[in-house]
């Protein structure tokens, strides 16, 4: 772990104390694209797919079984959710499949975790969001790619095209989470693509409330 995972574990653990309980719920109704970014994975037959910040394990357990030739592998700071992760992965029989970690999304060494040094698919999925040191996940979600994997990002976007009134309350109502839209991840995401040599789709969804990105390598 980065250091500063003990910290952010802590807050996360805080965070998700109670609500990782209701998280899917709830979130449901304005985490929005992730059921898009999973029909959309195209997983190879038997690849390996890797989320970073798996939470409750809902992405991973959807993408298990749309993909059921897939391995899938799931990482995230929050012991408490990972709880829940391993519970929800177990109600679904996916135990043979699913792989869980204790880790940072900033600083993880992949092969030690899960034995394993690249992935056909690394997932992000509204976490960039609650993650300080963000641009380094996105570094370390590139370094953990095999070679012609992509990287699938899904976020709160700017809402440029959203009423000033709902983008202001909306910001303020997600800082109550310790949640942070990255209004400069398209920069980001254009630099390290350019720096490594893949290619990127970037799409803003519902008026910018949410952004959807995916990079390829070669």
């Amino acid at each position: 772990m980065s250091t500063l995972a003990p910290s952010h574990a802590a807050l996360m653990d805080g965070v998700y104390r109670y609500q990782r309980h209701i998280y899917d719920l709830t979130r449901k109704y304005y985490l929005l694209g992730r059921d898009r970014l999973i029909a959309e994975l195209d997983v190879p037959e038997g690849g390996a797919v890797l989320e970073l910040g798996c939470g409750t394990g809902r992405n991973l357990a959807l993408i298990a079984r749309a993909y059921p030739a897939a391995r899938l592998f799931g990482l995230d700071i929050s012991a408490g959710m990972l709880e829940t992760a391993a519970a929800a992965i177990r109600r679904g029989n996916l135990a043979d499949r699913v792989t869980l970690a204790h880790g940072d999304a900033c600083a993880f060494d992949a092969e030690g975790l899960f034995g394993r040094d690249g992935f056909d698919r690394v997932v992000i999925s509204y976490s960039l969001s609650m993650i300080p040191p963000w641009r380094r996940t996105v570094v370390a979600a590139f370094d953990a790619l095999a070679p012609g994997g992509s990287l699938h990002i899904v976020d709160f976007g700017g809402q440029e095209r959203l009423p000033a009134w709902f983008r202001s309350a909306l910001r303020a109502w997600l800082a109550r989470f310790h949640v942070t839209p990255r209004d400069s991840l398209r920069e980001v995401l254009e630099s390290e693509c350019q720096r490594i040599g893949a290619t990127l789709r970037y799409e803003t969804l519902y008026r910018g409330y949410a952004v959807h990105a995916v990079a390829r390598l070669a």
